[in-house]
């Protein structure tokens, strides 16, 4: 009978144990984010599946888990479409969800977990109603569902959200007032409303603790409360508030007698003498002051017809001088115009006078010369560009002394602008005379890239990544370029001049081991790079394509060499470019060949283009890109280091012939860093992970000298990874080694 108890003890544990083994998630958590999966369509995100499955267990890509229960989901960026469904709330302890800059639809569920702490569904494409089921994430602290279509009123349900931080409505289609229960938000210090429709007053958010508010652009009125004026970060424009102090009524006081102001020639000045009750201006002889008012009654009520004559008279001889100017000014315009252009001279320069450069009258400036300071345009030399310049300059800065006529004298005019002669060591920066930054980089037409590409064909098509997509592009000389085209959402993000000055920045990164940028174009809304041709391809076609055609054998003293090009690349960016550059997006597909399969490091100085704050910015590529990622981008935390991690990833692909995430292998290999990390120092277990195709063909000191670099690059803490110029000189040291063993200067 014990026998029997016994075997079916161990039966059971047989059966039981795989369960035990996977199900490491809480079955709630795993039904939960099964259904969000679903909703979401199905996208391809690393250990993700539809149905059962672990996700702590596994790592799934985005997935925190604290022991057995979600605690995170962070899928920032993933290129996700779909909609959340109506599951979230069977989530036994999640605190965060991050699904912003998606393209994620639908209405935001009714139900949501109750343990959230932040929320974040910014910038996708969710429509309906802010959910009143808000009023239960009694822990809620930041939450932002700003760049959103969402309508309608903000639902009154802040009351019991004492722990709110952060709030951002902002970018979205809200209307009505704001809620009472806003009140409540005691520790709110951040509250962005802008570009809605909200109306009423601010008067709620008086006693609020904010740092940062911005109302802009909505329809808030009435008077702004003071407190609100104190906020170190208040932004208000575009509303009509009610800015204005209206007068305290009661009767108007009247106006004491006081002296005569003393009186300016050529003009006319009001009796402020109202004891006499009388009310009309009485005229002053020019030049002198005023005769006393006579006291005699025959005086005072002399007929009121003799002053309406006067003033016929003056209105009358108004109008007369009034045609006559006009007369004189269509008559002289352009006599003097012709009169200026047979003599071939400039508008006067300024006197000395006027503490202004001097220019002498009767002197030919040449074009470009003359500038204006401050973004005004150039005074023109030629002749032939008199009359486009003196229509140029704006009416009150016009000299009238320059059309030469005595007909009327000219009012006392404004200081003229300044003046400045140009030298060669005195020059006005580009940026003074236009807003826009200039470029010496070529710039080409669209026309011209749609012929060299085939229009963009798929024949022509060579590449794809988070940025857009990349073309073969080839010119009638028979040079070949690679035409890298922005896609709508980075085009978007930036406006021309941004990305004039992104053309800018990236033409300064000159290295033997970066791709070099040889053009741009801007045109129709289409933002498009143009770099070198490397014709072999990239170091993840080489070590990893399917096609046979595309690989090559790589040696040791090859994979090494290529190591030490990479790092070369990267010390440059870090540590000579100033300001430093981080590359972001650090992997072997960014890794070019040329025709001699020399290294070429591309998408330098792109890294502005990726928005910040993203754990899966590296890509909607999840599958390429994850096992690149550093353990503290799951924080949105991007340093150089993290460049030195993918580094280190990268000298693993070259050590193994592996992937960085590889679904086919078993799951303890499908990570490479988690499964290379624990057998980097174990020299038996490290020659069982070089890359079969080498045959044994490679130096043991050189193999764990590799794999040493390697350790520290991927390490957790960033801390503790060397600067790329240890790297280098680390690399260079193995091939120097190397080449005085085997007493030769080659592979």
């Amino acid at each position: 009978m014990g026998i029997i108890f016994s075997l079916g003890f161990l039966l059971f544990s047989l059966i039981s144990a795989p369960w035990l083994s996977v199900a490491l998630t809480n079955p709630d958590d795993v039904a939960a984010i099964s259904g969000l999966y679903l909703a979401l369509g199905s996208p391809l995100l690393p250990g993700w599946v539809a149905s059962g499955g672990d996700p702590c267990g596994e790592a799934w890509q985005g997935i925190l888990c604290n022991g057995s229960e979600v605690q995170t989901i962070t899928l920032n960026g993933a290129n996700l479409g779909g909609e959340l469904g109506h599951g979230l709330d069977m989530f036994t302890s999640i605190e965060k969800i991050d699904l912003s800059n998606n393209r994620i639809g639908g209405s935001i569920p009714s139900t949501l977990p109750v343990t959230l702490q932040n929320l974040f569904l910014s910038d996708n494409k969710f429509t309906g109603s802010i959910p009143e089921s808000l009023s239960s994430l009694k822990l809620l602290a930041d939450m932002s569902l700003n760049n959103n279509l969402l309508s309608g009123d903000i639902p009154d349900v802040f009351r019991d959200l004492g722990g709110l931080i952060n709030l951002d409505l902002s970018s979205n289609n809200l209307t009505g007032v704001l809620p009472p229960s806003m009140q409540s938000l005691s520790t709110l210090t951040t509250l962005r409303l802008q570009n809605n429709q909200l109306s009423g007053k601010l008067d709620i958010l008086q006693d609020l603790p904010l740092k940062d508010l911005n109302v802009e652009n909505n329809l808030f009125n009435g008077p702004i409360p003071d407190p609100l004026l104190d906020i170190p970060n208040f932004k208000k424009e575009g509303n009509p508030f009610n800015l204005t102090i209206a007068p305290s009524p009661g009767p108007e006081p009247a106006s004491p007698k006081s002296p005569p102001s003393p009186v300016r020639p050529f003009f006319r000045q009001p009796s402020t003498n109202t004891s006499s009750g009388r009310g009309q201006t009485q005229p002053r002889s020019h030049g002198r002051p005023p005769p006393p008012r006579p006291s005699s009654p025959e005086v005072a009520e002399k007929p009121k017809s003799v002053a309406s004559t006067r003033i016929v008279w003056i209105t009358i001889g108004g109008v007369v001088s009034f045609i006559v100017l006009a007369l004189a000014c269509l008559l002289c315009f352009p006599k003097s115009i012709r009169r200026r252009k047979d003599s071939d001279s400039i508008c006067k320069a300024p006197r000395e006078s006027e503490k202004l450069h001097k220019v002498s009258k009767d002197s030919m400036v040449r074009p470009k010369e003359v500038e204006r300071i401050g973004g005004a345009p150039k005074l023109q030399g030629e002749a032939e560009r008199n009359i486009q310049s003196a229509r140029a300059i704006p009416s009150h800065e016009i000299d009238m002394s320059y059309f030469d006529t005595n007909l009327i004298p000219p009012p006392p005019p404004p200081p003229p602008p300044i003046i400045k002669r140009v030298t060669e060591t005195d020059k006005v920066p580009t940026t003074a005379m236009n807003d826009r930054p200039s470029t010496s980089v070529r710039r080409f037409t669209i026309a011209s890239l749609q012929q060299y590409t085939n229009s963009f064909s798929q024949e022509n098509l060579v590449g794809s990544g988070i940025l857009g997509s990349v073309y073969r592009a080839e010119l009638h000389g028979g040079k070949t370029l690679a035409v890298k085209k922005l896609d709508k959402k980075a085009s978007n993000d930036q406006a021309d001049e941004e990305f004039t000055r992104l053309v800018n920045s990236i033409n300064r990164i000159r290295h033997a081991n970066v791709v070099q940028l040889v053009g741009y174009s801007a045109e129709h809304g289409q933002q498009l790079l143009i770099y070198e041709y490397c014709g072999n391809g990239t170091l993840q076609d080489l070590l990893h394509s399917d096609d046979d055609r595309m690989k090559i054998k790589l040696s040791w003293s090859s994979r090494v060499r290529m190591a030490l090009d990479v790092a070369k690349a990267l010390e440059y960016l870090h540590e000579i470019c100033d300001p430093p550059v981080i590359h972001r997006n650090l992997k072997c597909a960014n890794i070019l060949l040329d025709d001699d399969l020399n290294v070429h490091v591309s998408d330098c100085g792109l890294a502005p283009l990726i928005s910040s704050g993203s754990v899966s910015q590296l890509s909607g590529h999840l599958l390429a890109a994850y096992g690149y990622r550093a353990p503290e981008f799951e924080n949105g935390i991007y340093t150089s280091k993290c460049d030195v991690y993918g580094f280190g990833v990268v000298m693993l692909e070259l050590l193994t012939g592996r992937k960085p995430y590889d679904k086919n292998r078993n799951r303890n290999e499908q990570f490479l860093v988690q499964w290379a990390i624990p057998q980097l120092h174990d020299i038996d277990a490290l020659s069982g992970m070089v890359d079969p195709s080498l045959n044994g063909e490679y130096p043991a000191k050189s193999l764990s000298h590799f794999a040493d670099i390697i350790s520290r690059c991927v390490q957790s803490e960033p801390e503790f990874r060397p600067p790329m110029s240890e790297v280098v000189q680390d690399l260079s040291d193995m091939i120097r080694r190397e080449h005085r063993r085997n007493g030769s200067n080659g592979d």
